[in-house]
């Protein structure tokens, strides 16, 4: 025999006699091969499953490209399929404060939670005069609409939950041109803080009124000093008050302003105040559905010298701008009101997943950071109040801060169902659908 052979281990002897055969103590085993157990010796077991195993990963990796093979794997152990049946999607209405859940950042963050939201485009307002029937939460940007919808469904008995995570006051953006010839006749001033160049200046609202009830055409301000030929009136333009909160709104401050700091208290005096500012808003010709888009737009100077937008919007601009080129974009700049509105959007949450997402937003430090990344004035949670970290967010890029207006002075709008009856009167609203059925 050759000395490298293994010699063959003795079989041992049987014993001697019939064997009963063992009582089965557990479930017969699985059809097919089993693996034997491991030699008391040690030695290396035969892994008979093994192969098969192999051999179909390299059979793979020999026929389809590298993505493919992964994906086949993934589905083939089931872990593909994991995340998505953790996921709960919300069917959301919202206007202008759509910007933070379209933003991919906040995307993600929504779907580690577990979210994600289909969102369908619509004003503040018809938000609130169309059926939401269907939907896990609605957004309009400013109360007015949240409380038509949240009065409805009390009054249906179907009361819900509502969320105020963050804020933005109504502004009018406009270019260094328009605001330094503003500047220049005493119906605006720059903000302290500025420099030669400031980002943002207090308007009074009332001699920018005048300007519009009397007439009053960029040139015959002087806007050619600044390089500017202009024949149109002086005035703000908005989106539509019929679908639009900021269009509401900015109604209701130039009201306001226009009745020395009142706000109607009666239907007859509402018909009164709607008549009287009528024309102070209709001037512009029609209205457009996004005013920001536009102001931002690269023709958006040739279209509308002055929009009526929010200030999370200019901010979120700057800050973008900013990133991409080290500086901010002087040549945009905002008018604050002198008689101060601060819009508070309401996340109307409709069902319990909508109720959850309300919490997540309103809580979640993540989420709050980011909204302030997008320019809005982020309430504390624990407070009620914005915090001042938009501040810092801003100063530490290098954009000059916004401050509060030295005048005190906050617009009152009216009571809901007469700023309504206003807004019927200067837009001339068809009936909403609900009204329809």
């Amino acid at each position: 025999m050759p000395a490298n052979r293994a010699r063959r281990p003795a079989r041992p002897a049987r014993p001697a006699g019939p064997v009963a055969p063992a009582r089965a103590t557990g479930p017969a085993p699985p059809p097919g091969p089993v693996r034997p157990a491991a030699s008391p010796a040690g030695e290396p077991r035969l892994a008979v499953g093994g192969p098969v195993r192999s051999r179909l990963r390299r059979t793979l990796a020999l026929a389809l490209p590298v993505p493919v093979i992964g994906l086949v794997l993934l589905l083939a152990s089931g872990h593909l399929t994991l995340p998505l049946d953790r996921v709960v999607t919300i069917d959301a209405k919202m206007a202008s404060k759509r910007d933070f859940f379209e933003d991919p950042e906040v995307r993600r963050i929504l779907m580690e939670h577990g979210f994600r939201v289909n969102i369908t485009r619509m004003g503040s307002r018809d938000i609130a005069t169309q059926d939401v029937e269907g939907y896990d939460v609605v957004f309009p940007s400013g109360q007015p609409a949240a409380d038509l919808i949240t009065r409805e469904r009390a009054k249906a008995g179907r009361p819900v939950l509502t969320y105020r995570p963050f804020v933005s006051p109504i502004v009018l953006a406009t270019y260094r041109e328009y605001a330094e010839t503003l500047d220049d006749v005493g119906i605006a001033e720059p903000q302290p803080g500025g420099g030669a160049r400031p980002l943002y200046y207090t308007l009074h609202m009332d001699k920018f009124l005048k300007q519009t009830k009397e007439g009053k055409r960029w040139k015959d301000l002087g806007i050619e000093k600044h390089g500017v030929q202009n024949g149109n009136k002086v005035l703000a333009q908005t989106s539509d008050v019929c679908d639009s909160n900021s269009g509401g709104t900015y109604l209701g401050l130039v009201s306001f302003v226009w009745h020395h700091n009142d706000a109607p208290n009666s239907g007859k005096e509402a018909d009164v105040y709607a008549r009287a500012v009528k024309d102070l808003l209709i001037e512009q010709g029609l209205p457009g559905s996004e005013r920001a888009e536009t102001y931002l737009s690269v023709d958006g100077k040739s279209i509308a010298p002055i929009s009526v937008i929010y200030e999370h919007q200019f901010l979120a601009h700057q800050i973008r701008y900013e990133a991409a080129h080290g500086k901010p974009d002087n040549g945009r700049v905002l008018l604050y009101p002198s008689t101060r509105f601060v819009t508070e959007p309401q996340l109307v949450a409709l069902t319990g997943d909508g109720e959850k997402l309300g919490e997540l937003i309103t809580n979640d430090p993540e989420l709050q950071h980011k909204a302030m990344e997008l320019g809005f004035r982020v309430r504390d949670a624990t407070s009620g109040s914005t915090s001042d970290q938009l501040a810092a967010f801003l100063a530490e890029r290098g954009i000059q801060v916004p401050v509060t207006s030295a005048d005190d002075t906050k617009a009152v709008l009216p009571r809901l169902p007469l700023l309504e009856r206003m807004i019927q009167t200067v837009g001339e609203c068809p009936p909403s659908q609900k009204d329809t059925k």
